[in-house]
């Protein structure tokens, strides 16, 4: 396709959803862009002018926008690579259009994971362009969009440095926005050069089964279809298999194998009114068996992006699981197109939440009562954003905070201690009040003191913020808990003392956890507050705990005599006969010479079926397991004075469970995709994640602590090994004492 046809493909798509267009507007536009980069070249060898047109056709066909978005998507580089200006741009077309192109120029420069001050300057300038004008961003995604759609042209780090930019910045911004469509075309993008194994996989897997899945697809809609006929609701049936990236997250946290997948197929269903939407999930729940617990209804409560649908996963007559999304035209454009759409939307009565992140969405839609496309994108300026402003931090990060907050509601948004703790505010560098009214891109500090007193009442009335005025009475709740605590723990001690139970037992470190356990609290304070405010009694409190205590004394006595006999044995002289093995283990665990103990693998060296291993008899919580190379059970540990009767030979049985939690050290010099580069190795060798955990030093490098479900050795070497293999990771050790 030559250039004037690219164009004239671009005015009939216009043509499509707008006929009011100055169409001699957008022609100049690309005439002089097609001047402006006269010469220029893209990667690829095409002509420049390749890329604006395909922008602008991006903006119409997707977006579906007005004249003046289309105008600045074919100049929205001229400013920045060419030798035009704001000037010349404003003087041949508007100041308007020459506002957008200088929002998306400066846009081009956001840089992922660079300087934290021109982070924090391309940040700002991106969220101030927003809250100026919505189309700078719109048109910026559309740019993103064709960059990565035409990403085979870049150098492989060029390529993974513009993924990660999109997936951790364009992708949100389009979710934000509500424009599912080309988030998961972005999220996809990204993938393919993030991690080219993980896509290509499951594109392959996929395609591998395309006329399997098509059948599946092809019967399951006629079926749908088949029964909506008959019963006269006019209705849009079409079946999807769910986009890669959304396969490779739920596989990768959920650790599934793609037919774990619940919803890996999905079907939409498009009618005319709510009323329909309910009588279609009837209908599909009477056709299939719904699976209990995966319905969802985004139409009695949206999302916070104004998405509405109503989602239930049934299973067809051959047991394969899929997703139904149901809603109407007005909820699917929305869904598609999010603040782009321009449908009347309406909440159904769910007015409330007005603080909520895009609130501003929904009021937005809601007043489009059939607008067309120029007058619906007049209204999406400043007013858009009157509810909510953009507020920084010194170190550049951005606060979202409600129209009209002050210091006290940024504080408060940054941390909780933050907030009690603070004495004064600095907005750009001056001393403030603390109900003076945060502005768009204003940089707040906030001063703070150790010796504060907390929050005053009167914060109440300035806070405007939901999330603040809960946190000020949560302070003003825990100054009574002190008083609660202290009534509550004496309360505790007289019924110790009524029971006979000495406090001692209780607060033994070996006792107490197990103690805790038996109450349901995480701490002795917790226990005490609960019993000062009246929601549990210290007679419930004693009467549980002193069934685990005569539990632990009875454990107590019976290692005591197990120690005198093997001390009596040791000093008599006399050979001891042999100690036959328990022929069952515990936790896959063998303790030789006891039976029916309790079994735990100590947390300082986390051992897996095949390390070596010995046992230690614990007071009050029986045998725990240590790796043999242990710092806690050295030789020398276990030759101490009155040490020797207390460790025991143990072995790995033949009933081991499934996995064992353990912990890896991986030490590293640091570099941008590492984390991913380490995740790939969990998910290549199917190793369960509880945490991850990383720091990163002064001298650039990077420790990540891994805790993860290991089931013997052999997986666990192959772990170490694949992570030994990553660029730039120096040591993989596992932890001990």
């Amino acid at each position: 396709m030559t250039i004037e046809e690219q164009y004239e493909h671009l005015e009939k798509t216009v043509r499509g959803y707008n006929h009011s267009v100055d169409f001699s507007r957008i022609r100049a536009a690309f005439e002089f862009a097609e001047k402006s980069h006269d010469g220029q070249k893209r990667k690829s060898g095409e002509p420049y002018i390749i890329h604006p047109l395909a922008v602008a056709q991006i903006v119409a066909e997707e977006l579906k926008l007005d004249s003046e978005s289309i105008e600045a998507a074919l100049l929205h580089d001229v400013i920045e690579d060419t030798p035009a200006t704001h000037e010349d741009v404003a003087k041949m077309f508007s100041p308007t259009i020459a506002d957008l192109v200088e929002g998306v120029s400066k846009l081009t420069r956001i840089q992922y994971a660079t300087k934290e001050d021109e982070q924090m300057e391309n940040l700002r300038k991106m969220l101030i362009a927003m809250s100026k004008d919505i189309r700078v961003i719109l048109i910026k995604v559309s740019d993103r969009l064709h960059n990565m759609r035409t990403m085979e042209y870049q150098s492989p780090e060029k390529q993974k440095q513009k993924s990660l930019e999109t997936m951790e910045i364009y992708a949100p911004i389009a979710h934000r926005l509500g424009m599912q469509r080309m988030k998961w075309e972005l999220e996809d993008l990204s993938l393919k050069y993030l991690d080219p194994v993980g896509f290509d996989e499951i594109v392959q897997r996929l395609s591998s089964k395309t006329s399997e899945y098509d059948i599946f697809m092809r019967r399951t809609q006629a079926q749908v279809e088949e029964r909506l006929e008959a019963l006269n609701i006019p209705h849009l049936v079409y079946g999807r298999v769910k986009h890669p990236y959304s396969i490779y997250r739920k596989m990768f946290n959920q650790n599934k194998e793609l037919n774990e997948i619940f919803d890996l197929f999905a079907f939409r269903i498009i009618v005319e009114s709510v009323g329909d939407c309910y009588n279609v999930l009837g209908v599909i729940h009477d056709i299939f068996t719904p699976i209990l617990g995966r319905f969802k209804d985004y139409i009695g409560t949206p999302k916070s992006n104004g998405y509405q649908s109503l989602h239930t996963t049934v299973r067809g007559a051959d047991g394969i699981p899929f997703e139904v999304q149901i809603r109407t035209r007005e909820m699917h454009e929305i869904a598609e197109y999010g603040v782009a759409a321009h449908w009347k939307y309406k909440q159904n009565g769910q007015g409330a939440g007005s603080e909520g992140k895009y609130e501003w969405v929904r009021r937005l839609l809601e007043n489009q009562e059939g607008a067309d496309a120029e007058d619906f994108i007049h209204s999406l300026k400043v007013d858009m954003f009157a509810d909510e402003v953009f507020v920084f931090t010194p170190n550049g990060d951005v606060q979202n905070l409600p129209a009209g907050a002050t210091p006290i509601d940024f504080a408060y948004a940054i941390h909780s201690a933050v907030g009690n703790r603070m004495v004064g505010a600095k907005v750009n560098g001056r001393i403030v009040t603390f109900d003076h009214v945060l502005k768009n891109g204003d940089i707040v500090e906030i001063l703070t003191s150790k010796s504060a007193k907390g929050p005053s009442r009167d914060w109440m009335k300035i806070a405007k913020s939901n999330e603040a005025r809960s946190k000020i009475r949560q302070w003003f709740k825990k100054e009574k808990r002190e008083e609660n605590i202290a009534n509550g723990r004496a309360s505790f001690d007289a019924e110790l003392k009524h029971c006979g139970i000495p406090m001692r037992d209780v607060m033994d470190p070996e006792n107490l956890p197990g103690l805790l356990k038996k109450v349901a609290f995480g701490t002795l304070d917790e226990m005490y507050a609960a019993i000062g405010y009246g929601g549990f009694s210290a007679q419930k409190a004693v009467a549980r705990m002193h069934g685990e205590l005569q539990r632990i004394a009875k454990q107590h006595q019976a290692e005591k005599q197990a120690l005198e006999a093997q001390e009596a044995e040791s000093k008599s002289g006399e050979e001891r006969l042999p100690v036959p093995k328990r022929s069952k283990s515990e936790q896959g665990i063998i303790v030789e010479g006891l039976d029916n103990c309790l079994v735990k693998f100590s947390k300082c060296c986390t051992p897996v079926p095949g390390d070596e291993i010995v046992g230690f008899i614990t007071r009050g919580y029986g045998v725990s397991v240590h790796r043999a190379d242990c710092p806690n059970a050295s030789p020398e540990r276990r030759s101490a004075a009155g040490q020797e009767g207390r460790w025991l030979k143990v072995s790995w049985g033949t009933d081991t469970n499934e996995s064992y939690p353990t912990i890896l050290e991986v030490v590293c010099k640091d570099r941008l995709n590492l984390l991913l580069d380490i995740s790939a190795a969990l998910s290549t060798t199917n190793t369960f994640v509880l945490g991850i955990n990383s720091r990163s030093t002064m001298d650039e490098f990077a420790i990540f602590r891994l805790e993860v479900r290991i089931r013997d050795s052999r997986q666990l070497e192959a772990l170490m090994k694949k992570l030994n293999q990553i660029s730039g990771v120096l040591k993989v050790n596992r932890p001990a004492g």
